[in-house]
């Protein structure tokens, strides 16, 4: 074929929506050559404007898409321009807080003089509002889409930071490519994914990471299971959501794995961790300019580690660490930032192992990048950190802005997950190291308690009154051995408000050896009436369900699933539980009062 021929050939298949990657697997070559090749042949797309006025008059609105024509639509700029990569579609592990970021970059690049270039496929969003950004271009989220977008605008730099991982992916080819990221290098970006630098590099800051090792197949993750002992925490590398992540207790399930889950990442390693049992996990929002760290927030999560950081119910400030472990924790978050030369958002997850009330802190995981919880920061404390993070990105220095080294605060705000397991009959209810949650809610008040019980309402879940009128007195418990110790006070402080206590025969027999008086219950295979049929009679006021190690059993399963759909209260980690009957203490004599969110951060 001659370049006419071939020239007509590609034109045409762009024109029916062929991509790059899609042309270069029907010829069996790269991606990169077929790019080449159309900009050795002059293809290249133009720009429309989406025509909001049908026609009727001139449309001004900064829609744009891509076409392969002739004549682009696109007006001409005066101002210094930055790109900003949305999250694409919303999917459970990526959703509308990235949408929050990106909004807040774009007012926050607009104040201080640029012209802002948002790109996103996904109209559910506010930053494809027509007057949010500058310009808006409706495109896919793919190296080719782009990179065709920044040779037409020509812009000072992109920000990847702020959209998740679907932006995140393509800091390395776009650089590659010659774009200017603005922010942190894509190199740290990698550098804190790679588990064997990231390993390197907190040797070399002496900070401590839960033991650890990297298998590519079975044989391999056994070794190493067996070194680090069971239970292990094991995932693909470069996941989203904690996607195909498992705690698992023994070699069975381990071959189980490796065999089918290791196919969510088939070219990456799989990681195994040593599963840190009953500590606390900590998330940490932070602002750094390569110079100078201003910690956004410390939370506190309410469910121990194990639990994905975005299904958990969390709480800043942080209610039962020690100060020198918030103290330590602000040292090695500083530490990390400036080791990684971080120049805007970062999130660091930790894991606090508590021996004989001493407090042992571990990193878990650092990504130099916004997160879920910056809208849930931004807003317990009254700092907008998406805002200043987009300004430092852009050069300006984080000293201009007179941030306290940690802002503080008088009030306590508590985030809980909003979880869709009603809409999906059947699936189990546990929480686990795979984000299932779909959104998030915030409680706010003076107390722990009331916060907590506000959180929990604005979630869907009402916690039961204290009060002897309420004729749903009744509270269900089952938890596993291991969690019995931890559920007696809680136990205590509900006999005490008056509530009966209904439990299964290992919990009923351990509570009654504690002088604490319970009912006991069947299990739904034990007899009738069971758990279920009491449920069903519209007088359980709360359950509290822990699993058995890393299995369900039928009757636990029936008895979370029930709770669900007769919209009980339940609640399946001792923590939760404990939590949940604070905010239960919190409503005796008082009725919960609402002030507007500026009340609190004045």
């Amino acid at each position: 074929m001659n370049e006419k021929e071939i020239y007509r050939l590609l034109l045409e298949a762009k024109e029916f929506g062929f991509s790059d990657r899609q042309l270069a697997h029907i010829w069996k070559t790269g991606e990169d050559s077929i790019r080449r090749l159309r900009e050795r042949l002059g293809l290249r797309p133009v720009y429309k404007t989406v025509d909001t006025c049908a026609a009727e008059f001139e449309a001004y609105t900064p829609y744009h898409y891509s076409t392969y024509e002739t004549e682009s639509e696109v007006r001409g700029c005066e101002k210094e321009k930055i790109v900003i990569l949305g999250g694409g579609p919303n999917r459970i592990g990526q959703g509308i807080e990235f949408d929050y970021c990106c909004v807040h970059a774009v007012l926050a690049l607009k104040e201080i003089g640029y012209e802002t270039i948002m790109v996103n496929s996904n109209p559910e969003t506010v930053s494809t509002d027509y007057d949010t950004a500058d310009r808006l271009y409706f495109e896919p989220l793919t190296f080719e889409d782009v990179m065709n977008i920044i040779e037409a605008e020509k812009p000072k730099g992109v920000i990847v930071q702020f959209g998740g991982q679907t932006p995140l992916k393509l800091a390395v080819p776009l650089e590659n490519a010659g774009v200017t990221i603005l922010g942190t290098s894509p190199d740290s970006i990698d550098l804190a994914e790679d588990r064997e630098r990231f390993g390197a590099l907190i040797e070399d800051l002496k900070i401590k990471q839960p033991p650890n090792g990297i298998a590519v197949n079975s044989g391999q993750a056994r070794e190493i299971a067996k070194r680090l002992g069971y239970p292990v925490l094991v995932r693909p590398s470069y996941v989203l959501g904690g996607r195909a992540m498992e705690i698992v207790y023994d070699e069975a399930n381990l071959i189980r794995y490796m065999d089918l889950a290791v196919e969510a990442s088939p070219e990456k390693p799989v990681l195994v961790d040593k599963y840190l049992d009953n500590a606390v996990e900590v998330d940490v929002d932070a602002i750094s300019d390569g110079v100078d760290v201003c910690i956004g927030g410390i939370m506190e999560h309410i469910e121990f580690a194990g639990v994905h950081s975005g299904d958990s119910a969390c709480v800043i400030p942080p209610r039962t660490l020690q100060p020198s472990t918030i103290e330590l924790i602000c040292e090695q978050t500083t530490a990390l930032a400036k080791a990684l030369n971080v120049k805007g958002l970062m999130n660091i997850q930790y894991a606090v192992a508590r021996h004989n009330g001493h407090e042992e802190l571990y990193v878990l995981e650092v990504n130099p990048r916004a997160s879920r919880t910056v809208p849930f920061v931004s807003k317990a404390t009254g700092v907008s950190l998406a805002k200043i993070a987009a300004k430092v990105m852009a050069g300006l220095p984080l000293a201009q802005f007179g941030l306290p080294k940690m802002p503080r605060i008088d009030h306590i705000a508590v985030k809980e997950a909003v979880l869709p397991f009603v809409k999906f009959p059947g699936v189990d209810t546990l929480l686990g190291p795979e984000m299932r949650s779909t959104g998030e809610v915030m409680g706010i008040d003076t107390d722990f308690g009331r916060a907590y019980a506000k959180s929990q309402a604005g979630a869907g879940m009402r916690l039961p009154s204290p009060h002897p009128g309420d004729k749903k007195r009744c509270v269900v418990v089952s938890v596993n051995d291991r969690d019995k110790p931890l559920i007696v006070e809680s136990v205590k402080k509900l006999l005490d408000m008056g509530f009966e206590v209904m439990a299964t025969q290992g919990t009923h027999q351990y509570l009654q050896e504690k002088n604490l008086e319970c009912r006991r219950v069947f299990k739904v295979q034990e007899g009738r009436p069971n758990i279920v049929d009491f449920m069903k009679n519209n007088i359980t006021a709360l359950v509290i369900n822990t699993p058995l190690g890393e299995n369900s059993t039928f009757d636990e399963k029936s008895l979370r699933r029930c709770a669900l759909e007769l919209n009980v209260p339940y609640v399946t980690t001792v923590s939760a539980a404990q939590a949940a009957v604070l905010g239960i203490e919190s409503d005796l004599g008082r009725n919960l009062q609402v002030k507007a969110l500026q009340d609190y951060s004045m």
